[in-house]
């Protein structure tokens, strides 16, 4: 067609239908040239909170670009990306971005690790208000490093997983324990257990390998990965309520159309209010399925447990807000009196 449209001609008219025609088929081609895909990742699984997150979200940008932003997820950390490396695999163009807990992501910004303050919040609506305040501060710590926030995904509260029933504070020292970020090793290691910070891929293999006989993380975390293979025991002490954080490389963000950077964020909008609505029935069916495969749950938690991990959490949270500055301590300060 190009040749027979680019041949000398007598006829302006048939001149000006030929370049239009030109013009008409450049223009059709620019949207599949232009298309944009974007790869992004968690280090769980698919019908985890965090992968059906990105899922979600997935589809919705599909449906808002008309296709023209897609998005390519990779669950169960199929790539070997971690949360606490996914940042810098961004960076590095490894991936676009990704659904990352933020209790790993606390080296970046101490404020990252504001969701796992323990016994900060003890509901749904007050882990919600304290996130929407937090949510500023959150996006000024992804900017600064290139980054842009795009949703959040509350998860159902922590609890503990162990290959045995807690009675009380006297268990803590014969737990071997995973936690899940620098704040709860040093407060679970202040109540007399074992505990050290591992991802998740690290932590199942020392559950393999019989390094590890306890868990901190949510129902759903476990669910998940059926810890009941391995700890058929959950105590629900109601440690922490957790955020995971999606986030694109700011330079990816950047590369779109003012129009369709709009679209992505109502995307993303959309995708976190979906969560959120996830979130209401989650723990219900969560514990259903840890019964159903013969978990038993310890619900309320021992009270002699909770005690001495609130007494361990003081210090944790007080060189926290050392840390993170006035505006992030502020948030805590709210966050106690409700």
């Amino acid at each position: 067609m190009l040749p027979a449209l680019l041949l000398p001609m007598r006829s302006p008219s048939r001149r000006i239908r030929a370049i239009l025609a030109l013009a008409a088929l450049v223009l059709s081609a620019a949207p599949a040239l232009a298309q944009v895909s974007w790869r992004m990742t968690t280090e769980y699984p698919q019908n985890n909170i965090s992968g059906i997150g990105l899922t979600t979200f997935a589809d919705r940008v599909a449906a808002r670009t008309n296709g023209f932003v897609s998005v390519s997820n990779a669950f169960d950390n199929e790539l070997k990306i971690n949360s606490g490396e996914m940042p810098r695999a961004a960076l590095d163009g490894r991936i676009a971005g990704g659904d990352a807990f933020a209790g790993a992501l606390s080296g970046l910004d101490p404020v990252l690790g504001l969701s796992t303050l323990p016994f900060l919040v003890q509901s749904v609506d007050v882990a919600r208000a304290t996130n929407a305040r937090a949510r500023p501060l959150y996006e000024k710590a992804f900017a600064a490093r290139g980054l842009k926030l795009l949703y959040l995904t509350i998860w159902p509260a922590t609890g503990l997983w162990s290959d045995h029933a807690l009675a009380g504070a006297d268990d803590l020292p014969k737990l071997n324990l995973r936690a899940y970020d620098a704040n709860s090793s040093a407060v679970m290691r202040t109540a007399g257990a074992n505990a050290q910070f591992l991802p998740m891929d690290a932590a199942l293999a020392g559950l393999r390998e019989h390094r590890l006989n306890a868990l901190l993380t949510s129902g759903d975390g476990g669910a998940g990965r059926k810890l009941w293979d391995f700890l058929p025991h959950f105590t629900a002490i109601n440690y922490a309520m957790p955020v995971s954080i999606a986030f694109v490389r700011s330079e990816a963000f950047a590369a779109l159309s003012e129009p369709m950077q709009r679209e992505v964020m109502a995307a993303a909008a959309e995708t976190e209010q979906s969560q959120f609505a996830l979130l209401a029935h989650r723990t219900t069916e969560n514990y259903a399925r840890m019964r159903d495969n013969g978990v038993n749950i310890a619900e309320p938690a021992p009270p002699s447990l909770v005690t001495a991990l609130r007494n361990a959490a003081t210090d944790a949270i007080a060189t926290w807000e050392t840390q993170a500055g006035a505006d992030a301590a502020a948030i805590v300060e709210w966050a106690k009196q409700q």
